[in-house]
């Protein structure tokens, strides 16, 4: 679901934009309001996740997303969405971190936990294009409001069943929250997701762009040095030199920008380009979908077997023969044709990979730092969505505006665009490579550190008896 509304109004912004009166700048914040929040805010979320509570920091993010959804459903005035939007990432924020956390003390084993996170990836990844699908149905059938309304019913029965089936994590030791280091690493992401989103809009040598981008420079220097001189900081300098957990994020930088660009890119060429309307738009993803399941029960059974080195390099290298396929989509092309061999293609290594990179970056963390690993995965993710948006998206609209403007001119910065999202796959395809020279399987340590969560059961009050989860 979290991941889901990163892309679920895509197809929507023209029906939006008619009914509630948007601008051309104020209808791109609609998505830009949830990726800032969501981004900018995962660093705090992940930690307080580790220090408060996990279960509780998950279920107090998935009552304000339903909130938040609601109040976006019943928007009368293009603030008002904006402002929901924003909410809803920050309740996003909040869960993110917190789910995947559990997840991972939840599952020790070295095989079940690959399982369990090839699951949880797999599924995260489905969202995104899912997303797509729900969003061309239901503006085309229905109202764009029931792209918001759709997540009460799944939120409700979150916070029902959630207290009944999962008990209390936290970190074993009570440490005080890093202000110093949350109030700069929050305002560095902030500045960089913001600035980043403000290039697409205004150019990169704008001052609209630079300044927040100069910002979170400074920022990011000041959260450096802050964090060297606390006795708890908010990042350990180890945890983010940790070798497996380094490659992991950042090539789920790389694949994030990839694929949140081809998402948006494909729907804008299915639409503006060949033709199809919203239903048939979001309908052309479905075998997306099927193919992300493929692969995502292909990834465990392959992470488990072959190690996450050669499940990665080999899913980057899927995923950008993919892309390279459909990139070469132009408008004389039928579907079948067309775009269903680089869909199914792309979404096979798309599903093959995204689990494997969750194994990976969550690969050592203990009960004191799993919110912590899954909040650097997740703002990872959400900043190399924001980096696709803005330099892929921006590169395509400049070569199609150069080009002439007309379809093939469209099509034209459209290939460019996947091409280069196919080049930054293949570079995370080598940087695994190189970097993961000793394959293996995922880490065994959390395992042997601490027993399954089990209900009622807090974190670090006993390292003894099992507990169902």
């Amino acid at each position: 679901m979290l991941v889901l509304d990163d892309t679920v109004v895509s197809v929507a912004l023209p029906s939006v934009r008619d009914d509630l009166g948007f601008g051309v700048a104020g209808l791109a914040w609609v998505s830009n309001a949830y990726f800032l929040a969501f981004g900018g805010l995962l660093l705090l979320s992940g930690r307080a996740a580790d220090l408060l509570g996990r279960r509780r920091v998950f279920l107090c993010g998935v009552a304000l997303f339903g909130l938040a959804s609601l109040g976006c459903a019943v928007a009368q005035e293009p603030w008002q969405l904006v402002a929901g939007r924003f909410v809803q990432g920050a309740g996003a924020a909040l869960a993110s971190p917190a789910a995947l956390a559990l997840i991972t003390l939840l599952y020790p084993g070295p095989e079940e936990r690959a399982k369990a996170l090839g699951l949880w990836g797999g599924i995260a990844g489905l969202g995104g294009s899912a997303g797509l699908v729900i969003s061309g149905a239901l503006t085309g059938l229905a109202s764009w409001r029931w792209i918001f309304l759709i997540n009460l019913p799944v939120a409700l029965v979150t916070l029902v069943l959630m207290p009944r089936l999962v008990g209390e994590s936290r970190a074993p030791r009570r440490t005080r929250l890093d202000v110093p280091g949350a109030l700069l690493g929050t305002g560095a992401l902030l500045a960089l997701v913001y600035g980043l989103l403000r290039s697409g809009e205004s150019g990169w040598g704008q001052p609209a762009t630079v300044r927040p981008l100069l910002l979170a420079v400074v920022l990011a220097a000041a959260f450096v040095v802050v964090e060297r001189r606390t006795a708890e900081p908010l990042v350990p300098p180890a945890f983010l030199s940790f070798r497996v957990r380094a490659v992991a994020n950042g090539a789920s930088l790389l694949f994030s920008a990839a694929f949140f660009a081809m998402a948006f890119l494909l729907m804008l060429h299915l639409q503006t380009v060949l033709g199809y309307g919203p239903l048939a738009a979001g309908l052309a993803y479905l075998p997306f979908g099927g193919g992300i399941l493929t692969g995502m029960w292909l990834s465990s059974r392959a992470v488990i077997g072959l190690g996450l080195r050669t499940t990665l390099v080999a899913g980057f290298a899927v995923s950008a023969a993919g892309l390279l396929l459909l990139s070469g989509v132009v408008p004389d092309d039928g579907y079948v044709s067309g775009v269903l061999p680089g869909l199914v293609v792309t979404s096979l290594g798309c599903g093959l990979s995204h689990p494997a990179l969750a194994i990976a970056a969550v690969t050592g963390t203990t009960e004191d730092d799993a919110g912590l690993g899954s909040a650097v995965l997740s703002a990872v993710q959400q900043v190399g969505g924001a980096v696709g948006l803005a330099v892929l998206v921006a590169l395509a609209a400049r070569r199609g505006a150069e080009a002439g403007g007309s379809p093939a001119a469209a099509t034209e910065g459209f290939s460019l665009g996947l091409t280069v999202g196919a080049a930054l796959l293949a570079a995370g395809a080598v940087l695994v490579a190189v970097m993961l020279r000793r394959p293996g399987p995922p880490d065994e340590s959390a395992g042997r550190r601490r027993g399954p969560l089990g209900r009622g059961r807090r974190s670090g009050s006993s390292t003894s008896g099992g507990g169902r989860a």
